[in-house]
């Protein structure tokens, strides 16, 4: 019994091995049979277009132009208020009134804070009378200086009498000038108790409340004043573009155009002029300090804010440019594929080495490789090789070719 049921699985293994070569042959043979087909066939009759295939590539093609193209140094900017000025007390008294608010835009010589005047008007009233006092003393040594001078002659007043009453005015009249001076200094003092806006900006936050006493010598203030219009923006840039930023005219009254963008790099914020390059290198970063000035009417720019800075340096006038989608990175470089027709009148794709100036803002500038009227493959290119049968993308489709012819 046990032969038999071995006997019955050899021969059910044999019966399986026989229909799968039966049904695997004709598969085989049809694939073979296409395949050979194909290696037969003409150059250009294979699949894609390339050499060898038989449908031309789909592509974009777009012409070769001049303009002029911008040429911007590029380097990442800190903005910097153009002025900022601590509102600190000149005199010191109590605080008794804030005209201010935090954030309000104000003027040079706005109040902003007031110190009890009343010790000051003091003073000052103290000294005028003081000055009065001495200008009547004054008064009456030059009259007595008169009459001396009228006597003398007739030997009712002796000489010493005479020098000793010029004396007498002569001191009395710097008595004067002293009590001037002390008349100016308390006028002073209280135009102090008034604090007034140094410049024209915008103030922040308030550091001290009414009602406090505020000393002269302190250090932290009432306000801080910040001048944003205009305002300036410092920023780096390597060493080796010092010769381009020279040849570019360097700062001040060339004009040197600078650009601000955001933070992103996408959208332009305001448009400045360069106005002042470092008088020195900066050797642990080799990179040169500048600073750009913006007149920033809309505040777009804000003290402590990062940009991202371009500084024009010079325009390449009527250069070659093409989009910066057609070129493409290869082992010996960049390159760009160049619409040709062969002997047949037909399109192909004809590699070119490019040497590419710069590139940005999706535009190429090139040095080297292409000429005048040259028409480029701008897209479709990646499925290319050099001497790929092209069409228009707008061209309909060649009709299909039946297999095997």
């Amino acid at each position: 019994m046990r032969r038999v049921i071995a006997v019955a699985l050899v021969l059910g293994a044999i019966a399986l091995l026989a229909g799968y070569f039966v049904l695997r042959k004709p598969a085989t043979s049809g694939a073979n049979h296409e395949a050979a087909a194909g290696g037969a066939a003409e150059p250009g009759a294979g699949k894609g277009g390339r050499p060898g295939g038989n449908g031309p590539i789909p592509v974009l093609l777009a012409d070769v132009s001049r303009r002029d193209v911008p040429i911007y140094l590029d380097g990442l900017g800190t903005v910097q208020a153009f002025n900022t000025v601590t509102v600190r007390p000149q005199v010191s008294g109590q605080l008794v009134s804030v005209a201010f608010e935090e954030g309000q835009t104000v003027k040079a010589g706005e109040l902003l804070a007031q110190i009890d005047p009343r010790n000051f008007e003091a003073q000052l009233q103290q000294a005028q009378a003081q000055q009065a006092q001495n200008q009547a003393l004054l008064n009456t040594a030059k009259r007595d200086l008169q009459r001396f001078s009228e006597l003398v002659g007739d030997g009712y007043v002796s000489k010493q009498q005479l020098d000793t009453q010029a004396q007498t005015v002569a001191q009395t009249e710097a008595t004067v000038r002293a009590n001037e001076a002390a008349v100016q200094s308390a006028r002073i003092s209280l135009g102090y108790a008034r604090i007034t806006a140094p410049i024209s900006g915008i103030t922040g936050l308030r550091l001290v409340d009414v009602g406090n006493i505020v000393d002269a010598g302190t250090t932290t203030g009432i306000v801080v004043v910040t001048q944003v219009m205009p305002i300036s923006v410092v920023f780096t840039l390597p060493e080796q573009s010092l010769a381009d930023i020279r040849a570019a005219g360097g700062a001040g009254k060339s004009g040197v155009k600078v650009l601000a963008f955001d933070r992103d790099n996408a959208k332009q914020i305001a448009t400045g002029e360069l106005t002042v390059v470092d008088n020195q290198i900066d050797q642990t970063t080799g990179t040169i300090r500048m600073k750009a000035t913006f007149a920033n009417q809309d505040r777009a720019l804000w003290p402590g804010q990062f940009v991202n800075m371009r500084l024009l340096v010079r325009t390449e006038k009527n250069g070659l440019v093409i989009p910066a989608s057609a070129v493409q990175r290869g082992p010996n470089g960049d390159f760009v594929y160049v619409e040709k027709t062969d002997d047949k009148g037909a399109r192909i794709a004809d590699k070119r080495d490019v040497t590419v100036a710069r590139s940005e803002n999706g535009t190429a500038l090139i040095a080297k490789g292409l000429n005048d009227g040259d028409r480029i493959v701008v897209e479709g290119q990646y499925r290319l090789q050099p001497g790929s049968k092209i069409r228009l993308a707008s061209d309909p489709a060649p009709p299909a070719q039946p297999k095997g012819k």
